[in-house]
């Protein structure tokens, strides 16, 4: 069962303004990245349902999260279909992400007043999302769409809470250019996480970018 439900889900979305989205085969690497965005500041994190066995490693993340970051929601991201959906909402999951929009999927969710956030390309497709009650909406991929799309669609939808994944960078020019362009929050994967500092287990490192990228887009939200 979840232990966030999807009030409290946005508001540490919001809060935050950032999701770390992440997937390794290992439970235990797993953990330790979440602790150190934990220790960064994040909030709500993403693991993404990617690999074999990632429901196994995903479990692990939950009960280690429940101990060790009280205050981390954990989430599962690359969802799909109902039936996965409904899989790791058993083993915890407090949001659903996906790359694409599935009305079923939004079904599950809002039965178990969980967060759903469906990949969405257009503004038809956002709106078919809000039709069924999910709140925040992913674009993605965001590199491809780029900030105007987003205050393109805030334009006439500005009640639109949306959360840009995919090319967003842990830089204050990239993080200033989203947040200006009106997202609620954004998802951050490779950029925080770079290869070579998860192999040398540079945790320090994590947390430091996470608590860097932070600031940045509290700074951008007061200007």
């Amino acid at each position: 069962m979840a232990k966030f439900d999807k009030i409290a889900v946005l508001e540490k979305m919001k809060a935050t303004g950032m999701v770390p989205v992440f997937y390794h085969k290992e439970a235990e690497v797993a953990k330790k990245v979440v602790k150190a965005c934990y220790e960064g500041g994040v909030r709500a994190f993403e693991f993404t349902n990617r690999g074999d066995f990632a429901q196994e490693v995903f479990a692990e993340i939950v009960k280690y999260a429940a101990k060790e970051c009280p205050e981390m929601a954990i989430g599962i991201g690359s969802i799909v279909d109902p039936a996965t959906a409904a899989m790791y909402i058993q083993l915890g999951a407090n949001f659903v992400v996906g790359p694409l929009f599935n009305p079923e999927i939004a079904k599950i969710c809002n039965r178990r007043l969980i967060a759903y956030t469906p990949g969405c390309g257009s503004v038809s497709e956002v709106g078919f999302a809000q039709e069924v009650g999910c709140d925040l909406c992913k674009v993605f991929p965001g590199d491809v769409y780029g900030p105007n799309f987003v205050k393109g669609l805030m334009a006439p939808m500005p009640w639109s809470k949306l959360m840009v994944t995919g090319g967003v960078e842990p830089t204050q020019e990239n993080l200033t250019a989203w947040i200006k362009a009106g997202v609620f929050c954004v998802g951050m994967g490779s950029k925080l996480f770079p290869k070579d500092k998860v192999e040398a287990e540079d945790w320090a490192y994590v947390s430091a970018k996470c608590a860097e990228s932070l600031s940045y887009i509290a700074e951008a939200r007061k200007k």
